[in-house]
C-alpha cells in the first residue's frame, strides 16, 4: 500500500502534535501546519519521520493556497487533513467582549477550518486517485456552552454545520468528512482544568482530564477507516468531566 499523505493544522502543539505523532507512528507522511516555526519543527522531530513544517497562518486565504500547493508538489496527494487549529479566545462576560476578540476566535476556529477544508478539498476531488479525508477537531461545546464562552462555542456549533456540509457535498468525489468532539484531553490549553474553571453555577471547579493520546488513538482509527466507512462524529472525553448533565 503506498504511504498515507496527512496535512495536520495546529501541529506544533496539544491535540494537533499528538495527533502527528500517532499518525507518523502509523507510517503517514505528515505535514505539518501551524502559525510558529519552532513548535512545528519540535513536532517534526519528536515523529522521527521527515515530515514536512510549513509554517502557516489558516485564517490567511493566500497562507493556506500556498501549504496545499507545497504539499501538492511534494507529495502529489493528500489522503488527510485533520483540521485542528483553534482557539478558546477569552473567556469574559458576554457583554464585555470586544469585537476584535470576536473575530479572531471565529476568523481562526470557523474561517480557517473553512480556508483548510476548502482547499484539501480541492485537491482531494482533482487527484487521482480520486477522494481523501477530512476530520474537523470539533469540541464538547459543538454541544453544549462553558459559562463566557459564546464565540469559541458558536464557532464549534458552526463547525458541526461545517461537517455535515462537507459529507454532503463530498459524496460524489470520494471524500469522506467526520468530527471529533473532545472533552477535557490534558495539553498546555486545557491546563486550567486541573486548577479550576468556571461552572454553570457559578463556582470555580477542578475538572477531570484524560490523556491526550486517547484523543489521537481515535483520530488514528478514523483516518484509517476506509473511504466507504466514515465516523460521521465521536465525542471523547474525561469519563467522569461534567458534561452528561453538565451544570
Amino acid at each position: 500500500m503506498p504511504q498515507q499523505i496527512a496535512v495536520v493544522t495546529g501541529a506544533g502543539t496539544g491535540v494537533g502534535r499528538a495527533v502527528a505523532l500517532e499518525l507518523a507512528a502509523a507510517g503517514w507522511q505528515l505535514a505539518l501546519a501551524g502559525r510558529r516555526a519552532e513548535p512545528l519543527h519540535e513536532t517534526a522531530e519528536l515523529t522521527g519521520s521527515p515530515a514536512a513544517v510549513i509554517p502557516t497562518d489558516v485564517t490567511d486565504p493566500a497562507a493556506v493556497d500556498a501549504l496545499f500547493a507545497e504539499v501538492a508538489e511534494r507529495y502529489g496527494r493528500i489522503d488527510l487533513l485533520f483540521n485542528n487549529a483553534g482557539t478558546f479566545g477569552a473567556p469574559v462576560p458576554l457583554e464585555d467582549l470586544s469585537y476584535q476578540d470576536w473575530r479572531a476566535v471565529v476568523d481562526l476556529n470557523l474561517t480557517g477550518a473553512f480556508l483548510c477544508a476548502q482547499a484539501a478539498f480541492r485537491q482531494m476531488k482533482g487527484q487521482h486517485p480520486q477522494g481523501g479525508r477530512i476530520i474537523n477537531n470539533g469540541s464538547i461545546s459543538a454541544h453544549v456552552p462553558r459559562p463566557q464562552s459564546i464565540a469559541y462555542t458558536a464557532t464549534k456549533h458552526a463547525v458541526s454545520g461545517l461537517t455535515k456540509s462537507l459529507s454532503l457535498d463530498g459524496r460524489p468525489y470520494r471524500i469522506a468528512c467526520g468530527q471529533i468532539d473532545i472533552g477535557n484531553a490534558a495539553t498546555d490549553m486545557t491546563a486550567a482544568m486541573s486548577t479550576g474553571v468556571r461552572q454553570a453555577d457559578g463556582r470555580i471547579a477542578a475538572e477531570p482530564t484524560m490523556d491526550v493520546a486517547d484523543v489521537a488513538r481515535t483520530v488514528l482509527h478514523m483516518a484509517q477507516l476506509p473511504l466507504e466507512a466514515n465516523i460521521q462524529s465521536v465525542t471523547v472525553l474525561a469519563t467522569t468531566m461534567p458534561y452528561v448533565g453538565r451544570g
